[in-house]
């Protein structure tokens, strides 16, 4: 036990550190070649902090645990949005872009969609929900598209995301200390993410707590610290378009390429991931959408973050309850 506790803080430390690196890396990056914070939050740091997800779910695919592949997605989405843009509002209210709002947020409400359309087949048609070979291969069309989008973005900028770009202090490297703070970053965020979800899945079996509890919470959780180590520290420097292009970029990786490349696999039955997780993850992408508009300007208050943070623990609450 005491040594499960060490590795669990080692990991802490190497996710924390690899994620100020990251950052530091990703943004020097950035600058050096007039791409805007928003575009490089979207792909290289979500595709690097969407690693353990990635890895977790295919090994779970492969070894035939498919509560894990789809709980791990699932949890992280919903851990993403509810803890990460939680805790990063408390820090430093958010300043969302009209490009975000209208653009970005809406793909992270459809690929929630699309996942809950897929897990309510039990209701819609009587059978039982499956994400088929079918449905993991246009999870990927879709992830397609999205990058389409992306990289489209990356050559043409819109005017908000400029001028986000402008403000946010950002120092740049040469390129080889970049590529070296990158590359090291994002290697300590991968194994101490690794490290941090053994351990703590460990710690939990002593407990007697049950695997679909793991799956939801301390894996999803374990493999989202990236995430939320890489916004808040990104915040902190005022770098709000990798804070928030972090959350949005990894959301929609974990549906469309971390699940689709999962059930192309391997079909992956739902099991003990019930509807409720489902609407609950459906319901946060919704209310992600809806502060941005309401009470601020475009911004999740610190207010507007607390609420955030209390529905995660609630949703927590509700799924220590569920197994007892």
């Amino acid at each position: 036990m005491f040594l499960n506790i060490i590795l669990l803080i080692a990991g802490l430390f190497l996710i924390l550190g690899g994620a100020n690196y990251l950052t530091d890396g990703a943004a020097s990056v950035a600058r050096r070649y007039g791409i805007s914070d928003l575009v490089v939050g979207l792909t290289i740091v979500a595709f690097g902090t969407s690693a353990p997800e990635l890895t977790i779910s295919i090994i779970s695919a492969v070894t035939g645990n498919s509560g894990m592949a789809i709980g791990n997605v699932v949890g992280s989405n919903i851990f993403n949005i509810l803890a990460i843009i939680g805790a990063v509002a408390l820090a430093r209210p958010i300043k969302v872009e009209r490009g975000i709002m209208t653009n970005e947020i809406p793909l992270v409400i459809l690929s929630s969609a699309a996942i809950l359309a897929i897990g309510s087949s039990q209701f819609l048609d009587g059978t039982a929900p499956v994400v088929s070979r079918v449905s993991g291969i246009l999870l990927l069309l879709f992830f397609a598209i999205f990058m389409r989008y992306v990289f489209s973005r990356a050559t043409a900028p819109d005017t908000d995301t400029q001028k986000a770009a402008e403000t946010a202090t950002v120092k740049v490297q040469p390129l080889w200390k970049s590529i070296l703070f990158f590359v090291g970053g994002l290697g300590a965020l991968i194994y101490g993410g690794d490290l941090f979800v053994d351990k703590a899945s460990a710690i939990a079996s002593m407990f007697g707590v049950s695997d679909a509890v793991i799956g939801l919470t301390i894996v999803a959780a374990g493999t989202s610290l990236p995430e939320l180590a890489t916004s808040l520290t990104a915040a902190v420097k005022g770098n709000s378009g990798i804070a928030v292009g972090n959350v949005i970029g990894s959301n929609i990786f974990n549906v469309f390429l971390v699940l689709g490349s999962a059930a192309t696999i391997h079909p992956l039955p739902f099991g003990g991931i019930t509807i409720i997780d489902l609407l609950v993850l459906t319901l946060a992408s919704l209310t992600f959408w809806l502060f941005g508009w309401l009470f601020g300007h475009r911004t999740i208050t610190r207010p507007e973050g607390a609420l955030l943070l209390a529905a995660y623990i609630a949703y927590l609450t509700y799924l220590v309850l569920q197994s007892l």
